[in-house]
């Protein structure tokens, strides 16, 4: 401190006073105001040209959530070459994807899916098949932070291309296709497409499936719920909603009060084996979304079946049938029952 001698006594120099109205205010700092998005035209180059519309989304929008990208395309207000587009819409080289204004480019990004390798029932150079199990998605999306691809994806970091070639529900286990070449996916695509593939699934149902109902060839409809749920229900023949449905049904083996039904599908619609089996009187076991609710929960506490416990859906896709995408080699692969399948099935007495 400054000090100065007065009087033969050193007292401190005299401060200056401050200015009326207390210190100095800093600077003020004008907020900035973010810029509004803005309507976004995304053009498909060749590496993206053959996606599905929701993956080649979500991998150019950077932050957005993924329940809001498909809320988007849901609402129509995507559009490819000025039409609306579905999810699976498959987007074209030189396409023109329209996309409104979304919040959240350049956020962070949510955590990365864990890395995670499945029991692999095939693999080559050209493709994948993997043993998926219940309760696991195959994508992200729709209030799920990610599923087996994401998933395969972190597992994999030296694969330049891995892509799903179809789907199966969250909760319905069994052989999952996955291709590692663009060529691959395009031409197993076109198989499932033109219905050249084979695809058989294993169902618990309650009650005695009908002898004689082997062929269900009712149209379905999709449809979203006020809450955004995605729903399916039948709908007569002739209405324009529906689009047909096939589903060819089988009996694997009764039980009392139960059947396992051998299934397989002519079309792939949305919940089709679900619905149709609900439909005709005999739904799946642990179908949350058309089942009988009541009996799951049972089933779930260990009512139903003697010191067992059995807490999901009982479809698994056991055989998928189809061609080598490059040898043109027909392939039929399987894949087991999982252990809960097998174990409730070893506790219910067969049929008399």
């Amino acid at each position: 401190m400054d000090r100065r001698i007065i009087g033969g006594k050193a007292r401190p120099a005299a401060r200056k006073p401050l200015p009326a109205g207390g210190p100095a205010a800093a600077p003020a700092v004008k907020p900035v105001t973010p810029a509004p998005p803005q309507v976004q035209h995304l053009r498909v180059d060749e590496g993206s040209a053959g996606q599905r519309l929701d993956n080649f989304l979500l991998r150019c929008l950077k932050g957005v959530p993924k329940t809001h990208v498909y809320r988007v395309i849901r609402s129509g207000e995507v559009r490819v070459n000025k039409g609306r587009a579905s999810a699976d819409t498959r987007v074209q080289l030189g396409d023109d994807v329209r996309v409104p204004p979304v919040h959240g480019l350049g956020r962070a990004e949510a955590p990365a899916a864990p890395p995670r390798e499945f029991d692999v029932l095939y693999e080559d150079e050209q493709l994948l098949a993997i043993d998926k199990p219940a309760g696991v998605a195959v994508h992200g999306g729709s209030g799920v932070s990610f599923g087996v691809i994401e998933q395969l994806r972190r597992a994999r970091p030296e694969a330049k291309f891995l892509e799903l070639v179809h789907r199966l529900d969250r909760e319905t286990s069994g052989v999952l296709l996955l291709a590692k070449k663009r060529s691959a996916l395009t031409a197993l695509q076109d198989q499932f497409r033109a219905r050249d593939t084979t695809k058989r699934y294993a169902a618990l149902v309650v009650g005695a499936w009908p002898a004689a109902l082997k062929l269900i060839d009712v149209p379905l409809h999709k449809y979203l719920r006020p809450d955004g749920e995605r729903r399916v229900r039948t709908v007569a023949a002739g209405d324009p909603q529906g689009k047909r449905s096939i589903t060819t049904v089988r009996v694997a083996q009764r039980y009392a009060g139960w059947t396992l039904l051998d299934v397989g599908i002519q079309t792939g619609r949305t919940h089709q084996i679900r619905v149709h089996l609900s439909q005709a009187g005999h739904p799946i076991v642990g179908d949350d979304k058309y089942g009988d609710f009541e009996l799951n929960k049972a089933l779930a506490r260990g009512d139903t079946v003697p010191g067992l416990r059995y807490d999901g859906m009982f479809l698994h896709a056991q055989r998928l049938r189809f061609q080598h995408p490059s040898s043109g080699a027909e392939l039929e692969l399987t894949a087991p029952l999982p252990a809960a399948c097998q174990a409730l099935l070893q506790r219910l007495p067969t049929a008399a």
